[in-house]
C-alpha cells in the first residue's frame, strides 16, 4: 500500500505559481508544461497604475503561445481575466504582456497545471485504486480553491487600491472647495467694509 501511494504522487501532479511584477511594455513569462494533455488554468489582474487615474489604456494585453509559438489564448486591454486551455504539447508556454499606457502597471498573475495520469496506469489493487484516483480529484480540488483564493485576493487588493486613491481625490476636493469657499467669504466681508465705508464717507458730506 505504501508503493501504491508513492507511485499515485507521481502520478499526479499539480504545478501553481504566482507572481507579481512591475510591467513598462512588455514582459513575457514562462511555465513548463510537463504533460500533454493537462489543463492550465490561469489568472491575471491589474492590481495598480502609477498613472493615479483613470485612463483610456488602462489594463494591459495578453498573449499566451505553446511551445511551437502557436497563438492559444488572445486579450485585449483587460484589467482582469480568469481563463484556462488544455495543452496541446508539452514543453514551455509563453504568457506575454504588454502595456500600451505611457505608466508603470503592477500586475498579479498566477498560473496552476492539473494532471491526471492515474487512467492510464494498470491498476494493481482493484480495491484501492479507485480510492487513491477520489484522492486524486480532491487535492486537485484544493489546488482550485487555492487558485480561486489567489484570483480573489488580487481582486481585493486592487479595488483596495482603487478605494484609496479614490479617498484621496475626495478629500483633496474638499479642501480645495473649502478653501475656495473661505476665500469667497473673506472676500465679500472685504467688499462690504468698503462699501459701508464709501457710504459713510458719503453721508458726512
Amino acid at each position: 500500500m505504501r508503493e501504491g501511494k508513492e507511485t499515485n504522487k507521481r502520478q499526479k501532479e499539480n504545478e501553481r505559481d504566482g507572481k507579481g511584477f512591475i510591467i513598462d511594455t512588455e514582459e513575457c513569462l514562462s511555465h513548463n508544461v510537463k504533460y500533454e494533455g493537462d489543463t492550465i488554468h490561469a489568472s491575471f489582474v491589474v492590481i495598480k497604475s502609477d498613472s493615479g487615474w483613470h485612463s483610456s489604456h488602462e489594463g494591459v494585453d495578453l498573449v499566451v503561445k505553446g511551445p511551437s509559438g502557436d497563438q492559444i489564448q488572445d486579450y485585449h486591454d483587460k484589467i482582469s481575466e480568469k481563463f484556462e486551455f488544455v495543452a496541446s504539447q508539452k514543453g514551455v508556454h509563453h504568457f506575454c504582456f504588454s502595456n500600451r499606457s505611457p505608466y508603470q502597471e503592477t500586475v498579479d498573475f498566477d498560473v496552476h497545471e492539473s494532471h491526471f495520469a492515474y487512467h492510464d496506469q494498470h491498476a494493481k489493487d482493484e480495491h484501492f485504486d479507485p480510492l487513491m484516483e477520489q484522492i486524486s480529484k480532491l487535492e486537485d480540488a484544493l489546488y482550485n480553491i487555492q487558485f480561486e483564493q489567489h484570483w480573489l485576493e488580487a481582486q481585493t487588493e486592487r479595488q483596495a487600491i482603487v478605494n484609496e486613491v479614490m479617498s484621496k481625490k475626495a478629500l483633496h476636493k474638499a479642501l480645495y472647495e473649502s478653501a475656495a469657499l473661505i476665500g469667497a467669504s473673506v472676500l465679500q466681508v472685504y467688499l462690504l467694509q468698503r462699501l459701508f465705508e464709501r457710504k459713510l464717507g458719503m453721508s458726512r458730506v
